[in-house]
């Protein structure tokens, strides 16, 4: 099977996205993490949160996507956040010093609070971060999964 990197992507509030990457970021996939997610933040969710719980591996290509990513955010006037930041990768942005830029969340629920203060506390279109009833398969309602193969292109719309 080649390797994926899959983004599920909800939108919680407005002009704000979470997105959690699964799989591997190196240097087959973090191209495309960072075309896809600099697509989320250039059309309309200037805020992104990325939970990286789901990433089992990330290298120096992969550190350069997210920090590509936090000025893009910047760009757009937008923030982006990181959560659930697996200990290895964690131990990198420290020693590179790229924690004191890209801010770092012990939980979704907690960026979204930090990007969301002073904003309207209305949610989007597709409910709460905390909960959704979905269509009954477990699912949020609002969830998009791509699956991207290592050439990068979507090899999957997921349901």
């Amino acid at each position: 099977m080649p390797d994926t990197l899959q983004l599920t992507v909800q939108h919680p509030h407005h002009g704000l996205a979470i997105a959690t990457v699964a799989g591997d970021v190196d240097a087959r996939t973090a191209d495309t993490l960072r075309r896809e997610a600099s697509g989320i933040l250039e059309r309309g969710c200037p805020r992104l949160v990325l939970d990286l719980s789901q990433v089992s591996f990330c290298d120096s290509a992969g550190l350069s996507a997210l920090i590509g990513l936090w000025h893009t955010s910047q760009a757009v006037g937008g923030a982006l956040g990181l959560v659930n930041v697996p200990d290895r990768l964690m131990r990198m942005l420290v020693l590179t010093g790229v924690d004191a830029v890209l801010p770092v969340h012990a939980t979704a629920a907690e960026a979204v609070t930090t990007m969301t203060a002073g904003q309207s506390t209305s949610t989007g279109e597709h409910g709460s971060i905390t909960h959704s009833a979905g269509d009954g398969s477990g699912e949020p309602t609002g969830v998009q999964r791509t699956a991207y193969d290592s050439a990068h292109n979507p090899s999957a719309e997921l349901s």
